[in-house]
């Protein structure tokens, strides 16, 4: 008894000098006084009401369902200030550029927005690329329909992100507009000699008939090699990205997090789906010591499409959760899920994925599945794929896998004059191109590709 007492107490602290760091970064002058002034008031409504809702909110313990396989103890032992914005040179970030983005790149440090290091030359009439302080006049007007209108429970750590923002990346396109190449939202993280956290914002919208393909990235500067071992002063990002796509519009977007070795990352995608609109999410998650990401998209009409496509690639004692959750509300709805794992040494790897199929969503053909590699006998993968289906003219089926290289494909290989690291390293490049092969940029593709031989070296 007096143990659970303790752990709350502590719980119940920490998130309180979180709120009060944030609180006393928000009171400050910020770029949003460039809003008119009702869009400002209409921002710190969301805020206040935010605040509300944290004050009633705990730092989630293994006690509670949706975080039982994640232990949130290491991230208590540091009590994190508010990142500062800090200036970089164009060569800090080289690597990290994506080219195919060439001229449609937004850049944010620290969770605040970087015009110097943005490219945003190339931007066609009827889209919008930049932050608040850019934001057309027409545009701010319908600001406050979409920026954290989100729905069902209450989420800590995005609650706790609404109540501090003071910067978002936006991308608006409107009305049958179509962008061909990646937009590239990159969101860096500079740790400081203590720990710090950083709150990045971005909101997603396309309008109907429109077409778009983004790249949410999260990574750390001036770091040379595989940032996810690198380490660095801790630090914590909790980054939420809101999605809208109206009736018939379509939207192809990558989310990379390559945090830093010492790194905390918890992240969340809300996305809502009109009328025979189309969504597709290709996730990769390869950094941080430990990282959550949470996905969750609502049906709003009828004939929706959605695709996600996961990859999880892990080491040493890292953790990463992926926490997805499909409502469909309406008839004739598509679902098609695969979200892999390879997990190495002592890494822990979690997902859950959920489907909820209620009697209003009839005609639903929906598919999910979790395929894992362990390649350590000290690795750990918890896996639950979970369909919850209450109509009864639907299509769905869901299925798991854990398995180890087999032994057999490896002789194989050597059999035709492969080394067996060469033979190990084909076999593991194959289970991960069936998600990276469909990344939109080639850039990408390679980079990744490199990062999966180089971190299973010495599998």
């Amino acid at each position: 008894m007096n143990n659970s007492t303790i752990t709350e107490k502590q719980e119940v602290s920490y998130l309180n000098h979180l709120l009060e760091q944030i609180q006393s970064e928000v009171s400050q002058p910020s770029l949003q006084s460039s809003l008119a002034s009702e869009v400002t008031l209409q921002l710190q409504n969301i805020r206040d009401h935010a605040l509300t809702w944290v004050k009633e909110l705990e730092i989630p313990t293994r006690q509670d369902e949706e975080w039982r396989f994640t232990d949130l103890s290491s991230l208590l032992e540091y009590q994190f200030q508010v990142a500062p914005f800090v200036q970089l040179q164009p060569e800090a970030i080289a690597s990290l550029i994506v080219p195919e983005a060439e001229h449609k790149r937004i850049v944010f440090i620290n969770g605040i927005y970087a015009p110097h290091l943005s490219d945003l030359q190339d931007i066609p009439d009827g889209v919008f690329i930049g932050n608040l302080a850019q934001l057309p006049e027409k545009l701010q007007e319908n600001l406050p329909h979409y920026l954290s209108q989100q729905q069902g429970n209450q989420d800590v750590f995005a609650t706790l992100n609404t109540t501090g923002f003071k910067d978002v990346a936006v991308v608006w396109v409107e009305k049958n507009k179509t962008i061909e190449t990646p937009i590239h939202l990159l969101f860096i993280a500079l740790p400081d000699n203590r720990p710090v956290i950083n709150q990045p914002r971005a909101l997603i919208v396309a309008e109907t008939g429109s077409s778009s393909t983004v790249i949410e990235h999260y990574a750390t500067a001036e770091v040379f090699g595989c940032s996810d071992q690198v380490k660095v002063q801790p630090y914590f990002t909790n980054a939420v990205t809101e999605i809208y796509l109206e009736e018939n519009a379509e939207v192809n977007h990558t989310r990379l997090q390559r945090g830093a070795g010492t790194a905390f990352h918890i992240g969340k995608n809300v996305v809502f789906q009109g009328r025979n609109s189309r969504y597709t999410c290709h996730a990769v998650s390869l950094g941080a010591k430990l990282s959550r990401h949470n996905l969750e998209i609502y049906q709003r009409g009828e004939a929706t499409e959605t695709t996600l496509n996961g990859l999880t690639l892990i080491g040493s004692e890292q953790l990463a959760d992926t926490h997805s959750a499909m409502m469909l509300n309406h008839q004739h709805g598509t679902f098609n899920q695969v979200h892999k794992c390879i997990i190495d040494h002592k890494a822990h790897g979690v997902f859950n994925g959920k489907v909820f199929v209620p009697q209003t969503a009839q005609f639903t053909n929906a598919n999910q599945l979790s395929r894992n590699l362990l390649l350590s006998s000290k690795g750990r993968i918890d896996t639950k794929p979970q369909l919850e289906i209450v109509a009864d003219n639907v299509k769905c089926s869901h299925g798991a896998t854990v398995s180890q290289l087999e032994e057999d494909e490896v002789f194989y290989l050597r059999s035709r004059g492969l080394s067996e690291l060469m033979s190990r390293h084909l076999l593991i490049d194959a289970f991960a191109a069936e998600i990276l092969g469909k990344l939109p940029s080639e850039t990408l593709k390679q980079v990744l590709s490199r990062c999966v031989s180089c971190r299973t070296e010495f599998s």
